[in-house]
Order: structure tokens, then C-alpha cells, then sequence
């Protein structure tokens, strides 16, 4: 099973100002309880929790699951499966 990483990213740095790691057999559970910028990045880029949720499960699905500039907040928010 596979970790979910959400980093979030601030002002164009390199390195993450938060990163949020949910073990692999939290996944489900967490995906319930995931920050609503996080949960919003996903659906927006058309990523269904339920989805993720059954990926965490595989582990040959592994990377960024989705990359998303938020322009106006100046930030970047990283989902991953690792």
C-alpha cells in the first residue's frame, strides 16, 4: 500500500511550507478527514477520492497523482501516492 503526500508549496519555493503524510492504511479513513484545499485540488483536476482511496491499495501506483498552481494564493499543491 501506498502513502498519500500532500505538500504545499508558497511563493514559488523549492521546499513544501506543509507536508501532510498519511500512512498507507489511513488512506481511506484520511480521505474522509483531508484538508478542504486538498480534497478541492483533487476534484477539480478530476481525482475521485473513492478512487484514490483504491489506488493506495496498489502499489504499482506510485507519483504525482496531480500538480496544481493556484495563481492567486501564489501557491502550488503537490497529491501524491509514494
Amino acid at each position: 500500500m501506498a502513502k498519500l503526500k500532500i505538500k504545499i508549496f508558497k511563493d514559488g519555493q523549492s521546499e513544501p511550507s506543509k507536508t501532510i503524510t498519511i500512512p498507507d492504511g489511513f488512506v481511506s479513513v484520511a480521505s474522509k478527514l483531508m484538508p478542504k484545499e486538498a480534497a478541492s485540488a483533487l476534484e477539480s483536476s478530476g481525482i475521485d477520492l473513492n478512487n484514490l482511496v483504491k489506488m493506495s491499495k496498489d502499489s504499482s501506483a506510485l507519483g504525482v497523482l496531480v500538480d496544481v498552481d493556484v495563481h492567486d494564493k501564489n501557491k502550488r499543491i503537490v497529491v501524491a501516492l509514494e
